[in-house]
């Protein structure tokens, strides 16, 4: 009697253990299909970090959007930012799937999500203070006939950078800039102010609303070609290396094919005779692919700012 019921008793736990496992499989393999399934919307949200060309001049992303949607077959809407923070946020929020970032902003959106990939960047023409290629640098100015006309000349002065997730407009000049003199900025100038944009930045300095500003070599002539300012119109006391053009990203979630078709869109985009006058808004012949080691001075710039402030 008692080794009937022990076996009774047996008999309902390996049916339970078998019955537990069972299920256990079938939300493991659902939830591992779940998990491995790409996503394929109806329409692909595009966004761009927001400068003086994308503000002043947005018609002329229209022909980009255009072939973005020939290529992929799919609806484009276009989302404008209110600063670099917000692009990053709406892409690690799953509404926005392609977006142009600063180099230091992908990179901390990068840090946060690894599914904020980056796939190309643009090659730039030489300008006044732009060499050619893929990258570009922070360049110091005051303006011609101030009293800062050196590095040493700025102890005390005020200083204009533009958003606290700029590459060029803020990374650069804490870690690198820091480095020439030896101190952090807030120590060696009297003022450091938050301008907003590399062309408000030239205004600043131009207005003499701030004495001296770090912008990028290339929103720098994108100034000078809207006639706001001659290149005369500064000194040039200090530039930095060279550093990554805006990177061009796109969610990995999306399904291999689309991101596939996005990247074509902007590797072709030269072969489009209506994008031309986008490529001479951003004084560019084509867009080159870029990859996630390109952006690696960008991670050991901001390995050195996180050491230099947790030192202090």
């Amino acid at each position: 009697m008692k080794k009937q019921i022990f076996n009774y008793c047996a008999g309902i736990i390996t049916s339970f253990w078998t019955l537990f496992f069972g299920v256990l499989f079938v939300f493991s393999s659902a939830s591992t299909a779940y998990a491995g399934k790409c996503e394929n919307p109806d329409t692909l949200t595009f966004s761009i970090i927001p400068t003086e060309e994308t503000i002043q001049e947005l018609t002329l992303y229209q022909p980009v959007i255009k072939h973005l949607k020939k290529t992929t077959g799919k609806k484009i809407e276009f989302y404008m930012p209110t600063s670099y923070s917000t692009v990053v946020e709406a892409m690690l929020g799953g509404w926005v799937d392609i977006a142009v970032m600063g180099p230091y902003s992908y990179v901390l959106a990068n840090n946060r999500d690894k599914n904020i990939q980056v796939f190309a960047t643009y090659a730039k023409k030489p300008g006044h203070l732009q060499e050619e290629g893929p990258g570009y640098k922070a360049v110091l100015i005051s303006k011609k006939g101030s009293r800062f006309t050196s590095i040493d000349s700025l102890k005390g002065s005020i200083v204009g950078l533009t958003d606290p997730a700029s590459t060029s407009g803020n990374l650069v000049p804490r870690v690198v800039f820091t480095k020439v003199i030896n101190m952090d900025l807030e120590e060696y100038f009297k003022k450091v102010v938050y301008t907003g944009g590399h062309d408000l930045s030239t205004l600043a300095v131009h207005e003499g609303k701030v004495d001296v500003a770090f912008v990028a070599s290339h929103r720098f002539d994108n100034v000078i070609d809207r006639g706001l300012v001659e290149k005369a119109d500064f000194n040039y006391l200090w530039s930095s290396p060279a550093i990554p053009q805006d990177p061009f990203t796109y969610r990995g979630t999306l399904c291999g094919e689309i991101k596939n078709q996005i990247s074509r869109a902007f590797l072709t985009l030269h072969s489009e005779p209506t994008a031309s006058a986008f490529l001479n808004n951003i004084n560019s012949n084509r867009f080159i692919p870029m990859a996630f080691a390109d952006y690696d001075i960008i991670r050991d710039l901001d390995v050195a700012k996180k050491a230099r402030k947790k030192k202090k």
